[in-house]
């Protein structure tokens, strides 16, 4: 299932171009913009009480200084992504998404 995750990996990093970091083990030192990212749940859909479909949901950070970025638009039209919180921490401005892949 790790080619599962390189492909979301991939697909952030075609997404945002050039000059954002995509990170799944964010470093402790960050450089920014950057998209960061970590599985979040497992849902699981059951048939007759057996699991049939597993979908791994996702939680993405996008965290930028510029508050006039468009990396929270282009984040938002990927397949599946739904935005679920935005906040400003020292600074830096964060957009919450989640997405299923």
């Amino acid at each position: 299932m790790a080619r599962q995750r390189i492909e979301l990996q991939r697909l952030l990093e075609d997404t945002v171009g050039e000059g954002v970091n995509v990170y799944f083990q964010a470093p402790t030192i960050m450089e920014f913009p950057c998209v960061k990212y970590e599985r979040s749940k497992i849902d699981i859909d059951h048939a007759d009480n057996k699991p049939y479909l597993a979908q791994k949901e996702y939680t993405l950070t996008v965290i930028y200084r510029d508050p006039d970025s468009d990396l929270p638009d282009k984040i938002a039209k990927l397949p599946s992504c739904k935005h679920a919180d935005k906040f400003v921490n020292d600074n830096l401005h964060h957009d919450v998404f989640t997405i299923y892949f």
